[in-house]
């Protein structure tokens, strides 16, 4: 049984963690071929959105698979940081929404996970932490950095000081998922993800690059990287097809060119 199912829906892509029996832990494996599923998003043109989620209705993902992490040096322990990392920059930089639906625990490297997404979506059962401290070591995989941003310094700092799990309406509250849903997580995350892919691909790309990569410059380099995006997309057929349509009054029909 495969550890990864992936499926397609028209222009949707549906990732889904499947140790169910491990809590979707996630092995040396799966985070490989996670990186070169993401890294195949790029030549997808006609992909608008992905969903990742766990198996089952207990777990997310419970964080790394702890038997890998027993009898590590030093540079062992890197070159997991480092596989765990280049993972979720792939997820955040893929140039398609990813769209976390989020059911049951996510802890340690399975929370890391659903920071690298752009919108997180939790069932109420959801809870979310990263409780690496309890194992003598740090979050490796992004989260010191991506919570922080998310949440704020002293949130963050507090989770991962305390090693506390937070639940689904604390998550919400402080801003580290976007929405709680009462009904399927996945289909609420699926319903998302086909109103997204109506819109215009480019200008979609545009919005997660001016987003990702100006929270990491200051705010006039931000605010210069957001100007050229705007007028690159002035050169495309889709804004040509989005005007068009309004003054028609139709729906418009992007094709991402």
């Amino acid at each position: 049984m495969s550890s990864i199912l992936f499926e397609r829906h028209q222009q949707v892509a549906i990732i889904r963690l499947n140790r169910p029996e491990k809590f979707n832990a996630l092995s040396r494996e799966m985070i490989l071929a996670l990186t070169d599923l993401f890294k195949g998003f790029e030549r997808q043109s006609e992909l608008r959105a992905v969903i990742l989620t766990g198996a089952g209705e207990k777990a997310f993902c419970a964080g790394t698979d702890i038997t890998e992490l027993t009898g590590l040096d030093k540079a062992g322990a890197r070159e997991v940081a480092e596989r765990g990392q280049t993972l979720c920059n792939e997820i955040e930089n893929c140039g398609v929404p990813v769209i976390a639906a989020i059911n049951g625990i996510a802890a340690g490297g399975g929370c890391e996970l659903a920071l690298a997404c752009h919108i997180r979506i939790a069932a109420p059962n959801a809870s979310f932490s990263l409780p690496e401290t309890k194992l003598g070591i740090i979050p490796g995989y992004g989260g010191t950095q991506r919570l922080a941003r998310e949440i704020g310094e002293g949130r963050a700092l507090e989770m991962m000081l305390t090693a506390r799990s937070v639940n689904a309406e604390e998550a919400l509250r402080v801003g580290l998922i976007n929405r709680i849903t009462s009904r399927d997580v996945l289909a609420e995350a699926e319903a998302l993800a086909k109103e997204i892919a109506s819109l215009a691909p480019l200008a979609l790309r545009a919005c997660l690059e001016a987003v990702t990569r100006g929270l990491a410059l200051p705010i006039a380099e931000g605010l210069a990287l957001e100007t050229k995006l705007f007028a690159s997309l002035f050169a495309t057929g889709d804004v040509k097809e989005g005007t068009r349509a309004f003054l028609e009054k139709r729906p418009p029909v992007f094709k991402g060119i």
